[in-house]
């Protein structure tokens, strides 16, 4: 399914209103869209879907963890350490529009948030999310290495002297976790080539 109908199909669940549908719509569409996404834009999102659609079975809210795939980057800047605060932020001023309930907006809240440290979390559709937005780190050498290079392009304001320690910094925490990835499924599918990418990377800058 494209994003654009899956999205309309979440939104109907909630609210019939065309016109809603299509102002929100472009909103994500144009944020995930910027001239500065090489890798944190629309293929980000259907790759997630993707993923997910493979487990959606053992996932509680299809729904919940839908819209939280649609906004968890919808702020995204390179200079800013507040992008998941941020996306969230707006996650739930739009979902409020769709008069949902309160408790499943602060889920995908929280969602959100998570992406921005990917500990693992006590509620199992939250790691789904987690592992689904972490899938690239274990495919094959050739796609995570055009990755390395997409997401460097979007940190393209700063100079290797300023990048490559700050990569660094980021693969080595994601090292230092017991686990990289959060749910069985996850783990057995790409936990092994994910550290072997990582180490790859990390002897390469």
């Amino acid at each position: 399914m494209e994003l654009k109908e899956r999205f309309k199909q979440n939104v109907l669940q909630y609210k019939q209103d065309q016109d809603l549908i299509d102002v929100l719509w472009q909103e994500i569409e144009t944020s995930y869209s910027h001239k500065g996404r090489y890798y944190h834009n629309l293929e980000h999102l259907s790759n997630i879907f993707s993923e997910l659609e493979l487990v959606e079975t053992h996932i509680s809210n299809f729904s919940n963890i839908s819209f939280s795939v649609f906004y968890h980057d919808i702020i995204y800047d390179a200079s800013s350490k507040m992008n998941e605060e941020k996306s969230a932020g707006i996650a739930t001023i739009r979902l409020q529009k769709l008069n949902m309930e309160q408790k499943s907006i602060d889920e995908v809240f929280e969602q959100i948030l998570a992406t921005k440290s990917h500990q693992g979390s006590a509620d199992n559709d939250t790691n789904y999310l987690l592992d689904a937005d972490l899938s690239i780190l274990g495919k094959d050498t050739e796609t995570y290495m055009d990755y390395t290079k997409k997401i460097r392009k979007e940190y393209g304001i700063y100079p290797d002297l300023l990048y490559k320690p700050g990569r660094k910094k980021v693969l080595k925490y994601f090292l230092e976790l017991e686990h990289i990835f959060k749910s069985d499924y996850f783990k057995n599918k790409y936990e092994n080539q994910a550290r072997v990418n990582i180490k790859y990377e990390l002897e390469s800058l």
